[in-house]
């Protein structure tokens, strides 16, 4: 519920200040709009494939109306709104116990820990490291000509969960096996943007490649972990 509060009367309230003082606004919306996508890549246009009862429809359907409502202010009452899909991101200052995959796996990987992949591994995901998605933001949110649009940002270098469960042990030099758990209700399948748009607009690509990305991720990790109080 708290979910739901947030991406829908919480960007109303932000839509409305940026109504009265006539200020710029960007949401930052999600790949999860596109739910589990029966088009590859994927599409600004795309209108996307989403279980709207499922567990994860409070987040995908909650980013989806926040989505509706920036667009409707920028029709109904020409506010200078822009949406921002937003595909996986990672990168130093991570949370080291969000949940998410590369988080997951450097943490189990440093502790020479078995790697925890859910499903058989052959989901794929495409991880865009933070100071790209950051420089994309930024191009979305000043670049001339971009109110009322919707710009796809994330890397195009698709790869199976299995090879970044692989990489990482790689990386970290370690030990770890990797275990395989039941696949997560209406987990995607296959996630790769299509950023055609943010090129041609924003003249924006991801720079940093995957392998470069991970080593200062992981440097960061192994630096942030070795201090007693970085985990709680």
């Amino acid at each position: 519920i708290e979910t739901i509060l947030v991406n829908s009367q919480g960007t109303y309230q932000m839509l409305e200040q940026a109504k009265k003082q006539n200020a710029m606004f960007l949401v930052s919306s999600t790949s999860e709009a596109y739910g589990d996508p029966l088009e590859h890549p994927q599409r600004e246009e795309y209108w996307g494939n989403v279980n709207p009862v499922g567990p994860r429809a409070c987040y995908d359907e909650s980013k989806r109306l926040a989505e509706t409502l920036t667009m409707e202010y920028y029709r109904q009452y020409k506010t200078n709104t822009r949406i921002v899909r937003i595909f996986n991101t990672y990168g130093p200052n991570s949370q080291i116990n969000d949940g998410r995959m590369i988080p997951n796996f450097i943490t189990q990987a440093l502790g020479d820990k078995p790697l925890t992949i859910y499903g058989d591994g052959s989901i794929t995901r495409s991880i865009c490291y933070v100071s790209d998605l950051v420089d994309g933001l930024m191009r979305a949110m000043f670049r001339p000509h971009t109110a009322g649009e919707v710009f796809n940002l994330g890397n195009t270098e698709e790869h199976t969960v299995l090879e970044f469960a692989n990489t990482i042990i790689r990386l970290c030099e370690a030990t770890s096996t990797i275990i395989f758990e039941p696949n997560r209700v209406d987990d995607p399948e296959r996630r790769r943007p299509d950023i055609a748009k943010a090129q041609r607009v924003l003249e924006w690509t991801p720079k940093v490649s995957i392998e470069s990305g991970l080593r200062r991720t992981i440097e960061w990790f192994s630096n942030t972990i070795s201090q007693p109080s970085s985990i709680v």
